[in-house]
């Protein structure tokens, strides 16, 4: 049913897009939505509702797991939080998954030089047998030659890859070589005959605190225990090994799944004109549990709800502006399951698809944004040209690489046929945080995030209140 209703979607989605395409070319700004757009900046500059909800979402509940007791409590807080500031239609949609809880956890080396390591367990990994298992460390330096070694050649060992520490960049694009291993590790370890998985965790940082992170199903299971290993911790083990003799590590840990219900929070600020026509502004309400969640991803709802709020108070827009903070961003297995864009992407009819007109997703933190990327075809033009003028002032620059995907909370919608738009913020600190126990409110800059405010709510009104019919700017599948 899922995959019917996708197609059908394409294909509405697909048809008005060819009449859009046909009917000429995506029309200009007019100086009276450039001159609003660049009051709604201004005055977003000196936002004081995002730092407010960001500190609010993590103080009140802390981590927010998908699918636990303080998820559906924030979930519950922040619909309260939006209809005070005025949103309406405020709704939550809940939906079913697996949950996964960490439980407790513990590794250590054994043997001739016996010392602690610092661990955290995969998100979905099973939890290993009482007593934990013992077995000698075989180090890869990377997931192919993990996959490379015979089949069962690593029965009654520990399969360890260390690819090297996560390189940082702006744009964040280290992490993906990275997550390819933790996602796919456990699984080729299992095929090995290995009896657990550990890797250098995902991180750019030298602190003692492992990233954790989610890893794949095969066959409806994740099929051992997997771990994530801190850097210095890693650089250790790895030494160790390196000096050639037989390395045994003990592991343990209680994780477990369960059944439970994630929940998706949904507002508007309707349009005046074409309140039928609606922009999404995504983000996600859940974290992991290690720290608070707060540049993961209770920025992005922080961002996204100010915008929004930001924008009405300069007056209605013609269309409408919907905020999503989704449930089960992080952990959701599998994900057309589990994951809150995909419920919300079921929850639509195919008319309802063709009504979105733009989308974009706010999780990359909260450090400034710097560049502007706009859907196939539209980087350069009228509208680009207006955004730009209106962005320009704030530090952002239009990008020549176009937006095609948007995150994994709005991929679905995006997929679906729905136009998507990226404001690129700096990543460089990004993953010195990610996914670990420093993931809390003290790194912040408010400053840093009323700039991602301003950009958000400058360049959706330029959106919202246009004459531009932005399905032209995708063109016919």
């Amino acid at each position: 049913m899922f995959v019917s209703a996708r197609r059908s979607a394409l294909a509405a989605v697909s048809a008005l897009s060819l009449a859009a395409a046909l009917a000429g070319p995506v029309m200009a700004q007019d100086a009276a939505t450039i001159r609003n757009a660049e009051r709604v900046r201004d005055a977003a500059l000196n936002d004081t509702v995002a730092m407010d909800y960001v500190t609010q979402l993590t103080t009140r509940f802390g981590p927010r797991p998908a699918g636990s007791a303080s998820e559906t409590a924030a979930a519950e807080w922040a619909a309260g939080y939006m209809r005070e500031l005025g949103f309406k239609n405020v709704h939550i949609q809940a939906f079913p998954l697996i949950g996964w809880e960490r439980g407790e956890e513990s590794a250590s080396i054994v043997g001739a030089n016996p010392q602690p390591l610092v661990v955290a367990a995969l998100g979905h990994s099973p939890g290993t047998p009482a007593g934990g298992i013992e077995a000698e460390v075989v180090r890869f330096a990377s997931l192919e030659d993990l996959q490379a070694v015979p089949d069962g050649s690593l029965a009654g060992k520990i399969a360890y890859v260390d690819a090297g520490q996560l390189v940082p960049m702006q744009s964040g694009a280290g992490y993906g070589p990275l997550t390819r291993i933790r996602g796919a590790g456990p699984s080729a370890a299992a095929q090995k005959g290995a009896v657990a998985f550990i890797m250098r965790s995902a991180g750019s940082d030298e602190h003692r605190m492992p990233h954790t992170g989610t890893t794949r199903y095969v066959n409806g299971v994740v099929p051992l225990p997997g771990f994530a290993l801190s850097a210095p911790d890693a650089d250790q083990l790895s030494r160790l090994v390196s000096y050639g003799d037989p390395v045994r590590v003990r592991l343990s840990s209680t994780a477990h799944t369960y059944e439970t219900t994630s929940h998706n929070v949904i507002g508007d600020m309707p349009g005046r004109s074409h309140p039928e026509e609606v922009i999404v502004l995504g983000s996600h309400m859940d974290s992991w549990d290690l720290g608070t969640g707060a540049i993961d991803d209770g920025a992005g709802g922080a961002i996204t709800i100010a915008a929004a709020k930001a924008i009405a108070e300069q007056g209605r827009t013609a269309r409408t502006v919907r905020v999503i903070l989704y449930g089960s961003e992080e952990a959701a297995q599998p994900i057309d399951t589990g994951n809150g864009g995909g419920a919300y992407l079921r929850s639509l009819s195919a008319e309802d698809i063709a009504n979105h007109v733009f989308t974009g997703e706010s999780d990359f933190g909260a450090d400034r944004v710097y560049a502007l990327q706009l859907p196939v075809g539209a980087q350069t033009g009228a509208f680009a040209d207006a955004a730009n003028r209106v962005l320009y002032p704030i530090g952002v620059l239009r990008s020549n690489v176009p937006e095609t995907e948007g995150g994994a909370d709005i991929g679905p919608i995006v997929e679906a046929g729905v136009p998507v738009f990226g404001l690129k913020q700096d990543g460089l600190r990004y993953f010195d945080l990610h996914h670990t126990a420093d993931d809390t409110l003290d790194k912040i800059d408010p400053e840093q995030l009323r700039q991602n405010v301003a950009a958000w709510a400058a360049l959706v009104w330029l959106v919202a209140d246009s004459d531009v019919d932005f399905r032209a700017m995708r063109p016919a599948e």
